[in-house]
């Protein structure tokens, strides 16, 4: 057996440390410090605020990692107080800030920061940025205090909003729990509001300095900029306990949350789960295709951009799928508009010479994979019907689908006309605005609102979700997507080493399970190698631990199962703290149930399984003791499977469990 990688291999794919943070206590308030910033922010256990940052960004939206230095911290039970220094510089240019946070008991809160450019500083965003959650949040009324002090109710957008939803902000006030209130308070500059949504964050983002104004801007050596952000909580009634969806949150005596996951009726069906194959992987496909063995998804979706690949791509396409013995779908990206019938029969000759046939071909133009203002007006929709029409006169056998081969946020603010589609089709990233491991995580939280989005934009049309990953295909600012060369945790990146560890597993979990809650008709999920990969292959950026030893990701083992479950009859699962785990259940073959729960968190949890009509349980659990032998070995999660009595099953961090009865 080979050597045992690091945990930080085994979780995260890198050894790259994760940010520490540090919680800060006032009485009931309390709020997590992390990286300069603050996280989390509670009254009486109770979420009221997602994030409080100060953020410096580059002309290019890049966002800079602060250099912090005479960082002190004080805590006396009832207030705390933390004051820094920090520095943001590069390209020649650097912008230096002091920060000052003070929270008390009486549940008021300030982040102060002063800064001053050392130099001329160019930028297209410095300063606050508030975040809000979306749980309990979405569709519920808040109070807007506008700049000039005019007051205006309205609600947190339920369908995501893909422009401003809220404008002109000097202040906010929403329902944390029944009779507990909090105003967010901005001061220094005009704020407005975007729904993070749109960008698969689970999360509204008030920032500072409206995007109607000119970008980049220029802040000039030596001046001085000031702004706060101040929190007032407003009690009408005593606070009760944090609770869940399904009622109060425990835990056991040795103090690890207990969650609960009830397995219920049938409801639906599992979507048909696919996986992505890009043009340029194709050759690193082939030569794995004996480690693909096993591996049977519903199709093989072949992305293809007519500006870069050629016949050898189309080879490559149907060499994988005969070896995963699966049909095929095209994603068909074509230079531009103006003939849209040469550019797609070129495709098809090339796919008739390959003998690739496709059941199922998307269309999009190039210029959809460019990034979107909010508010841009598409006056003319009409060049996407000869597209369409065109689709079908080149593959006259294969429904025809389309939408943004980009992020859901392009789909959303340019929508195609669906009236010429079979079916609808989008990807989405876990990394375009922040790239922590909990910021990935928290993107399963917002699938559920993507998929009513898109729902309640093109009605019944059949639904394609995908590809879906940790890491991004493209990048919405033209160009390569930012290289990760050392494998780190960086935002809007192509290869994301989670990819590699647990966390990419039970996140994979998490996003099948969403979409089938969802209803989606189809999914694609994973990929053989790459960015979006499921087993190791040599790549132009170190893959520790799997360079030495190759082998299977831990997300391999989750993909062959939602694989194989693709159309099953589904079980409904309601949890607890949907957030923190996430659970699939289908009905097997032989009649029997299969569950699969997955630890989201960065600490155990102990699940509590409800409803699975059975007193025992063939428990598998994929975690640290079996990564070794899940990277060797397909059926290991059988050999680490063990009869289990109890109701109860412990799951360490990001581990899953695969659980059978009957």
């Amino acid at each position: 057996m080979a050597e045992t990688p690091s945990r930080a291999i085994m979780r995260f794919g890198t050894d790259e440390p994760a940010a520490g943070t540090r919680l800060l206590t006032a009485g009931p308030l309390t709020a997590e410090f992390d990286a300069g910033n603050l996280r989390y922010i509670r009254h009486h256990g109770r979420e009221a605020i997602r994030a409080i940052s100060y953020v410096v960004r580059d002309e290019l939206w890049g966002t800079f990692n602060p250099d912090l230095r005479d960082l002190e911290v004080e805590e006396t039970g009832d207030r705390f107080t933390v004051t820094y220094a920090a520095s943001c510089s590069g390209d020649k240019q650097r912008f230096d800030y002091r920060a000052r946070i003070t929270g008390s008991a009486d549940g008021t809160l300030r982040f102060e920061g002063i800064g001053t450019p050392a130099t001329d500083f160019l930028t297209n965003r410095t300063g606050f940025v508030v975040l809000h959650g979306v749980e309990g949040i979405s569709g519920h009324p808040v109070v807007v205090t506008e700049v000039d002090g005019t007051v205006v109710e309205t609600r947190f957008p339920e369908v995501i909003d893909p422009k401003q939803p809220i404008m002109n902000i000097r202040a906010l006030t929403h329902e944390v729990a029944p009779g507990l209130k909090v105003t967010c308070t901005m001061l220094g500059d005009t704020f407005e509001m975007e729904d993070q949504r749109n960008w698969t964050d689970a999360s509204y983002k008030t920032y500072v300095r409206p995007l109607e104004l000119p970008h980049p801007y220029t802040l000039k050596t030596g001046e001085t900029i000031e702004q706060a952000v101040e929190l007032r909580f407003e009690s009408a009634a005593p606070t009760s306990a944090p609770t869940s969806a399904s009622g109060p949150v425990s835990a056991n005596g040795a103090g690890t949350r207990e969650i609960t996951v009830t397995t219920g009726a049938e409801a639906g069906r599992i979507p048909q789960v696919a996986m992505g194959l890009e043009w340029q992987s194709t050759g690193a496909a082939t030569a794995r295709t004996e480690s693909l063995a096993g591996l049977r998804p519903a199709y093989l979706s072949c992305y293809f951009d007519a500006r870069h690949a050629g016949p050898g791509a189309m080879r490559g396409f149907r060499a994988v799928g005969e070896a995963l013995g699966c049909h095929l779908a095209l994603e068909a990206v074509l230079p531009g508009l103006d003939d849209p019938g040469a550019a797609l029969r070129a495709i098809a000759d090339m796919a008739d010479a390959a003998g690739a046939r496709f059941g199922s071909v998307a269309v999009s133009p190039a210029g959809d994979l460019d990034f979107v203002l909010p508010g841009t007006v598409f006056d003319d929709m009409s060049p996407y019907d000869p597209l369409y029409a065109a689709a079908r006169e080149a593959f006259p056998e294969s429904v025809i689908g389309g939408g943004n081969f980009m992020y859901f946020t392009e789909l959303n603010r340019k929508p195609p006309p669906s009236s010429g589609l079979d079916f609808v089709i989008h990807p989405t990233c876990a990394i375009v605005h922040a790239a922590d491991d909990r910021s990935v995580t928290e993107t399963v939280e917002t699938l559920p609102y993507i998929i009513r989005s898109v729902r309640s934009r093109f009605g019944g049309k059949p639904y394609c979700l995908g590809p879906v990953g940790i890491g991004t295909r493209t990048s919405p600012f033209g160009g390569p997507p930012p290289p990760n060369p050392h494998g780190g945790r960086v935002a809007m990146c192509r290869n994301d080493p989670r990819q590699r560890g647990l966390l990419g597993a039970a996140w994979h979990l998490g996003v099948a399970a969403r979409a089938a809650e969802g209803g989606v008709e189809s999914l694609i999920l994973g990929a053989p190698t790459g960015a979006h990969g499921l087993l190791h292959h040599p790549g132009d950026a170190p893959q520790p631990w799997f360079d030495a030893h190759g082998g299977r990701f831990p997300a391999w083992h989750v993909m062959r199962a939602m694989y194989a479950a693709s159309g099953r009859a589904r079980r409904a699962t309601e949890i607890s703290v949907p957030r923190e785990v996430q659970a699939l259940a289908f009905e097997t073959e032989a009649g029997g149930l299969e569950l699969w729960v997955a630890n989201l968190m960065g600490e155990e949890r102990r699940i509590r399984l409800e409803g699975t009509g059975s007193a025992t349980m063939r428990v598998a659990i994929l975690d640290e003791e079996s990564f070794v032998a899940c990277a060797e070995d397909p059926d290991a999660l059988d050999g680490v499977e063990r009869v289990v009595s109890s109701d109860h099953i412990e799951l360490r961090p990001y581990a899953v469990a695969r659980c059978r009865a009957g």
